[in-house]
Formats: structure tokens, C-alpha cells, sequence
């Protein structure tokens, strides 16, 4: 029986795991194969497969949370400009290496991947990029903690006084 046999296919690691979760992501969740798919629909069925990837882990560490009992800090900001999570997540979890290889072996480029990344638009300035580097701060020590923001229709907030009043 081969390793990927033996690995799960949602959450394993290796080369040929994360290849056919790529390409059935290409198919299954976008609707497209190699010869209709852009740059975009590439990114989206790599960062489903990453998606995941740390969903497992983050569901694993919920539920130990939830058994010990553990107190989470609750961090509400109006603004949160976290950057770019698809290739720290490649590199946190170990596969950056896995994935550049596969996706050479596909004829793509991880970089031009990586490039179609948006940023999320939760902040555009000091107040968003200290709550993200709160948010890291906390998972670098291990403190169990989720940040809240608040969601607008439009993008960023906006807010005018008139005759004293916010509106």
C-alpha cells in the first residue's frame, strides 16, 4: 500500500496528495480543467487545498480547547490588515517545498499563484496592521485567541459628524 493510501486525502502532505487535491479541487469546487482555467481559478483550487489542510488543524485544536476548558481571548478591532495567508500557510504547514514542485510539474508558477492573493481589505492602516500583529503575537505564544471585526457592505468604514452626531 502506498503512503497515500495510508494518508487522508483532505489532509495529507505529500507531493502526490497535495497534486491530486489540486486538481480535483480545479475540477470539483471550480468547475474548470487545465485548458479553460486562468491564473485565478489555479490560486483558488491551491488555496482550497491548503484551506483544507489547516482546517483540520484548527478544528483538532478547537476541540482540545473546548476540553480543557481553556479561556480565549476575544480581541475586537474595527480593522484587521493581516496580508497575504496563502504562503505563510504553505510554509506553516510544511509544503511550500511539496507544492512548488507539483505545480512546475503542471506547467505553472507558484509565484504567479501567489500573486493572486488580494488583500482581504479589513484595514488600511496602523490600527489594522497592529490588531494583525496582536493576533500573531498571541498565536506565537500559544494564547488561544480569535479576533473580531466588523463586517461593511462597502469596504472600510466610513463615518461622518453632522451637528455633532455620527452618522
Amino acid at each position: 500500500m502506498s503512503s497515500l493510501q495510508l494518508e487522508d486525502d483532505r489532509t495529507a502532505l505529500s507531493k502526490e496528495a497535495l497534486k491530486i487535491a489540486f486538481l480535483d479541487d480545479l475540477f470539483y469546487v471550480q468547475g474548470k480543467f487545465p485548458a479553460l482555467a486562468t491564473q485565478h481559478d489555479y490560486y483558488m483550487a491551491l488555496a482550497f487545498a491548503v484551506r483544507d489542510r489547516m482546517l483540520q488543524r484548527w478544528i483538532s485544536t478547537a476541540a482540545a480547547y473546548t476540553k480543557q476548558a481553556s479561556r480565549t481571548v476575544a480581541y475586537l478591532s474595527a480593522e484587521f490588515l493581516m496580508g497575504p495567508h496563502l504562503g505563510n500557510n504553505l510554509i506553516n504547514l510544511g509544503i511550500l517545498e511539496q507544492v512548488k514542485q507539483f505545480v512546475g510539474e503542471l506547467g505553472l508558477d507558484l509565484e504567479e499563484l501567489l500573486q493572486q492573493e488580494e488583500e482581504p481589505g479589513l484595514g488600511n492602516g496602523g490600527l489594522g496592521r497592529l490588531a494583525a500583529c496582536l493576533i500573531d503575537s498571541l498565536a506565537t505564544l500559544e494564547v488561544p485567541a480569535v479576533g473580531y471585526g466588523i463586517r461593511y457592505e462597502f469596504g472600510i468604514f466610513h463615518q461622518e459628524i453632522i451637528d455633532g452626531w455620527q452618522v
